[in-house]
């Protein structure tokens, strides 16, 4: 694949997880796939359940402001707040350096910044690490589990975070999702799912207090070796913040696209 071949994978590997993501929450979500522009809209507490994408590849300067204009004008109309998730790569070179102000002016507000990841990596061994046993969620006990884990790691309200994921089917299902323990305490969390072919890694994190010793880097490793093993898979993508970047390439994942999150503006 070619730089931009992955920045696209990137990009589709979003909308095709978020659209089941969303849709799990509420099947009257908004998954609307518009002219560039991917809705994936549970109106969830969980503000990562509510995202859009801009899905042209080599959009001009007056392409990507028609483009932020939309996405804010499609953002006022929800309850709840949500992120605007651009892939820098996908956009013509020479307006990248605008893109900030672009965004300001269509009434969105800068977030924070993530990277777009992938590899063929799979299968790896199935990972152990001294301090952890490892446990898939299946209960929404466990899946409670696993939200608050996301909720202190991100910084969001518990509700908010039980909110996106307490009563899922698919998470106690079809998500490959892990619980790393320590004795009988979870500390960190890592969900893999099946799309279009490749294993994306999901909502990845570990508790404030318990971070830095490989806990979260460990839990990903058993979610990927899960569910490569169950599907046959090869190939992985995901979607790191600034904290988790480091870790993923330890596994195997190179970054491609660096993406920038806006929200609308406060």
């Amino acid at each position: 694949m070619t730089d931009l071949d992955e920045s696209i994978e990137s990009m589709e590997q979003l909308a095709v997880v978020w659209r089941a993501m969303v849709l799990d929450r509420d099947a009257d979500s908004d998954v609307r796939n518009l002219p560039g522009i991917a809705v994936r809209w549970a109106d969830s507490r969980f503000a990562f359940w509510n995202a859009i994408t801009l899905t042209d590849v080599g959009a001009d300067a007056k392409l990507l402001r028609q483009r932020l204009t939309q996405t804010a004008d499609i953002m006022r109309t929800k309850k709840y707040p949500g992120f605007l998730w651009l892939f820098e790569d996908l956009l013509e070179e020479g307006v990248r350096s605008t893109l900030e102000e672009a965004a300001k002016q269509a009434g969105l507000q800068y977030a924070f910044p993530g990277t777009g990841m992938a590899g063929d990596l799979l299968p790896i061994p199935d990972p152990v690490h001294p301090d952890l046993t490892f446990v898939r969620v299946t209960t929404d006990e466990q899946l409670q589990a696993y939200a608050d884990i996301n909720s202190h790691g991100y910084g969001f309200p518990l509700e908010d975070g039980r909110d996106g994921l307490v009563g899922s089917a698919l998470w106690k299902n079809e998500v490959h999702a892990y619980l790393a323990m320590r004795d009988d305490v979870p500390v960190a969390c890592a969900g893999t799912v099946a799309a279009e072919g490749r294993l994306f890694v999901v909502l990845v994190a570990t508790e404030p207090e318990w971070q830095r010793r490989g806990y979260g880097e460990a839990v990903t490793r058993k979610a990927l070796y899960e569910g490569s093993r169950a599907t046959g898979l090869t190939r992985a993508t995901l979607h790191a913040t600034v904290a988790g970047a480091p870790v993923y390439p330890r596994i195997g994942f190179k970054p491609n696209s660096l993406i920038h999150f806006f929200s609308l503006q406060s």
